[in-house]
């Protein structure tokens, strides 16, 4: 059983700049971070490999946002920059314990899942 628990959300105005992070109780395969706003589906946003330090990202927030991670605290970040109205939902990590046949942004793939940190951002 891994606990994942998110911190950083807040409100921001457009441009502006947040930092997320989820703390894991135990060792993961990868992290990833989803969104979901009021009437949308669940949508994947970036995703990092803890061996490796690979990472993916949706292409509505490549340049913008930065997933990194600090191995020895278990820890991810969610660094978010020039932040938009269509960035607003609730960010929720989530952690795969091995390597699976779907791919970093299918929900599907994942095995753990915080409780989520609000994010919002007004014009």
């Amino acid at each position: 059983q891994v606990q994942l628990v998110e911190s950083g959300g807040g409100s921001v105005q457009v441009g502006g700049s947040l930092r997320l992070s989820c703390a894991a109780s135990g060792q993961t395969f990868s992290k990833a971070w989803f969104r979901q706003a009021p009437g949308k589906e669940r949508e994947a946003v970036a995703s990092i490999y803890t061996s490796s330090g690979s990472t993916f990202y949706n292409n509505a927030v490549a340049g913008r946002f930065t997933i990194s991670q600090d191995n020895a605290k278990h820890t991810v970040y969610l660094e978010m920059a020039n932040l938009k109205p269509e960035d607003t939902g609730s960010y929720v990590c989530a952690a795969r314990l091995g390597p699976k046949n779907v791919g970093w942004e299918a929900p599907s793939g994942y095995d753990y899942w915080g409780q989520g940190t609000q994010v919002t951002v007004s014009s």
